[in-house]
Order: structure tokens, then C-alpha cells, then sequence
């Protein structure tokens, strides 16, 4: 069970870095989208073909589309995310797109899936929830008296909310839809379990991979209008951004099977501490005094929020 918990926080540190990295690496929301996607499905194709074929795993048409469908809805999530970034920064966005993902994925994994069976569970969840979001929430809070006077801030922290609803909505769908077609039947439960529910999850990867790069030509094209710049050097620099990223979409997918997507979601959002304070130390985005102060309480709830979900009472 600690092996399990353990590989539940890889995506925290490999996610979490996405930020910082696409950061460093350069290029425009649609650049580093786009360059993820592919370096994500070079990742995806290494899976397929060191795990997945080896081991002789379904990979039928029905994997093939949960997994594009899955990945299509990615792609609306990071560009998403990237958009915000680029609108508020890397310490500013992630807490607001971490809060959306768990406050979104628990409650569909909670409800739709049938994750929280108990009366205990839905407390002790409900509280959990609470404690990240609002840790989150603290984590990205603006200084009233730094602010004031800045009007073009508060356009641009705008901006990056609406962007976060919209990836919110692309990553709650990216989440659930592997399990919810594993619920509903259209994949087989002798394909889903097998292996208790790795393989199956394994599988979707590489399709999922595909998914990815094709919503993410779609967006850059017809979205954000970056046709004329999408080969550029940054794009391949962010193909770096995508194998970090495909090696926590790997353990989430592992956790999600074994642990639960409720918990291994949760566990995986503990990234905001990286992305934060990565912002913050790698990249040199200013904080007030008091800024500081409510990231470090923010961070102590949002740990403690992460714990408590991981270990729920039956």
C-alpha cells in the first residue's frame, strides 16, 4: 500500500513542474501546448511499445477511442492552463487550476463513479476538499494594497480565470471518462480488471497521447490563431515539458486503477507546492510579505487536506 501512495505523488512532482518548465523553455500558450503534446505522445509510444505489447495487452478499438476522447478533452485543459499562466503567472494559476481539478474530480469520481460509499467517507471527503480548496485559494491570493492601483493585474488575473474554468471543465473529462467507460460497460470488466484495472489504464496512453496532439493542432489553429508560429523552435523545446508530463500521466493513471481516482487525483494536485514555490524561488515572481504568509498557510492545508483523503474511513 505505501508503494501505491508513493507512485500516487509522482504526478505531483512531475505535474507540478510543467509550469516551471514550459516557463524556462519559452514559446507562446500555443507553442508550449502543442510541443507538450508531442513530447507527451513520444512518451506514450515508448509505453506501447516497451509495456503494452510485451505484455500482450487489449488494445482494441474500444481502448483506442476511450483514449482520443480522453485526450481531446487534455488538450482543452492544458491549453487552458497554459493561457492562465501566461495571464498570471505560474504561482498565481496553479493554485486556481489545482482547486477546480480536485473540487471537479472528486465530486465525479465521488458521485458518478461511487467512489464515497459510506456516510464517513463523504465526511471526511467533503472536509478534505475543503481544506485543499481553500489552501489553494490562500495560496493565490492577491495583496489588496499591492493592487489597488493595478488595473491591467486585475484584466489579466480575469483572463486567466476564465481560462482556468475552461480547463477545469477539459481535465475534469480527461480524469473521469477512462473509468466512467469502465462503469458504464463499454469496457469489459474481465479488460478493466485485469491486472486490477493497470493494464486497461496503461493501454489508453499511447491513443490518449494521440488525442492530445490532435486537439492541440485543432486549438492552436482555430482557438489561438498560432498557425504561422506553431513549428517553431519553442514548440520542440516543450517537448521536454511533455515527457515530465507523460511520466506523472503514467502514475496517475496506475493510481487512479489501484487506490481509487478520488484519492490518486487528490494526491496528484499536492503538485501545487512545487508549481508554487517553484514560481516564486526558480522563477522570481514576486510576493508581498503577506503574500508569503498566506502560501505558507495555504500549503500546510492543502498537505493536510491531501492526507486526509488518502486515507478516508470506510
Amino acid at each position: 500500500m505505501m508503494l501505491q501512495y508513493l507512485i500516487a505523488l509522482i504526478p505531483a512532482l512531475a505535474w507540478g513542474s510543467t509550469g516551471l518548465f514550459s516557463t524556462k523553455l519559452g514559446g507562446s500558450a500555443g507553442q508550449q501546448t502543442l510541443g507538450m503534446t508531442v513530447g507527451a505522445m513520444a512518451f506514450g509510444l515508448l509505453t506501447f511499445i516497451g509495456f503494452v505489447v510485451p505484455n500482450q495487452i487489449n488494445a482494441g478499438m474500444n481502448i483506442w477511442i476511450v483514449g482520443l476522447l480522453s485526450g481531446l478533452l487534455w488538450a482543452v485543459g492544458q491549453a487552458g492552463q497554459f493561457t492562465a499562466i501566461k495571464a498570471m503567472g505560474v504561482s498565481n494559476a496553479i493554485p486556481w487550476s489545482t482547486a477546480g481539478q480536485i473540487v471537479g474530480n472528486a465530486a465525479l469520481a465521488a458521485t458518478v463513479l461511487g467512489e464515497w460509499s459510506t456516510a464517513k467517507m463523504w465526511i471526511f471527503g467533503t472536509i478534505a476538499i475543503f481544506l485543499v480548496v481553500v489552501g489553494a485559494m490562500l495560496t493565490a491570493k492577491r495583496d489588496k494594497a499591492a493592487d489597488e492601483d493595478d488595473m491591467a493585474g486585475k484584466t489579466e488575473a480575469t483572463r486567466g480565470l476564465i481560462a482556468i474554468l475552461i480547463s477545469t471543465a477539459g481535465y475534469a473529462g480527461y480524469f473521469i471518462i477512462p473509468n466512467l467507460m469502465r462503469k458504464v460497460g463499454y469496457i469489459s470488466s474481465t479488460i478493466a480488471n485485469r491486472n486490477h484495472g493497470v493494464d486497461y489504464m496503461t493501454a489508453t496512453i499511447f491513443p490518449q497521447s494521440i488525442g492530445m496532439v490532435i486537439g492541440a493542432f485543432l486549438i492552436v489553429i482555430f482557438f489561438m490563431r498560432e498557425a504561422s508560429v506553431m513549428f517553431q523552435a519553442p514548440t520542440w523545446r516543450n517537448m521536454l515539458t511533455g515527457a515530465a508530463w507523460g511520466v506523472g500521466n503514467l502514475a496517475m493513471f496506475i493510481s487512479a486503477a489501484t487506490i481509487g481516482q478520488a484519492v490518486a487525483v487528490t494526491m496528484s494536485q499536492m503538485g501545487i507546492i512545487v508549481g508554487t514555490f517553484g514560481g516564486i524561488f526558480i522563477l522570481h515572481e514576486r510576493k508581498t510579505s503577506t503574500q508569503m504568509k498566506f502560501i505558507v498557510i495555504g500549503s500546510i492545508m492543502i498537505v493536510a487536506g491531501g492526507i486526509l483523503i488518502s486515507n478516508l474511513p470506510k
